[in-house]
């Protein structure tokens, strides 16, 4: 048990340190516009989303209900 607590849970501590040092070190490399954080808006515009079916989205307003 000592193995783990002094050699290996240190070590994927310092792994998962080293990942995120190299996930956010990497938009250093990236183009201007793909280093800009995301865009927060809606992906589907509403005339779009509004235009889908309501059982599309697991909604039944039928008057005809079973059960």
């Amino acid at each position: 048990m000592t193995i783990i607590r002094q050699y290996i849970a240190p070590f994927i501590a310092l792994l998962v340190f080293l990942l995120a040092l190299v996930a956010v070190s990497a938009r250093i490399f990236l183009p201007a516009d793909m280093a800009a954080p995301a865009p927060i808006e809606e992906a589907i515009p509403q005339k779009q989303a509004a235009a889908v079916h309501p059982v599309f989205l697991g909604l039944n307003y039928s008057q005809n209900r079973v059960g």
